[in-house]
């Protein structure tokens, strides 16, 4: 079974080793969602697929510089999430095309 979640970030860039995690982060989140904002992605994953994200992000990151938050999101996800201003529709069971 699925499960919603929201992975959210703050890499500092002020390094280049910093930049270089902060693509590494988004591209993980890539491969198991998709981009809702700048550093905020939407993912839809099985238990296996949760464990491995976060084991590639905590991996990725600095503990020392970085902030990473993953939310557990509440089912249905259309019943607790509300979306305002410029929006594009997002649907984390549609196949990722790249």
């Amino acid at each position: 079974m699925n499960m919603d979640i929201l992975v959210a970030y703050d890499v500092s860039t002020e390094s280049s080793a910093g930049r270089r995690r902060l693509r590494a982060v988004a591209n993980i989140c890539l491969a198991f969602g998709q981009r809702a904002q700048k550093s905020v992605f939407e993912c839809a994953v099985n238990e296996t697929q949760f464990e491995l994200l976060k084991a590639k992000l905590i991996a990725a990151i600095s503990e020392q510089e970085d902030n990473l938050r993953i939310y557990r999101l509440a089912q249905p996800k259309e019943t607790y999430v509300w979306t305002y201003g410029r929006q594009h529709v997002l649907n984390v069971q549609d196949p990722i095309i790249f």
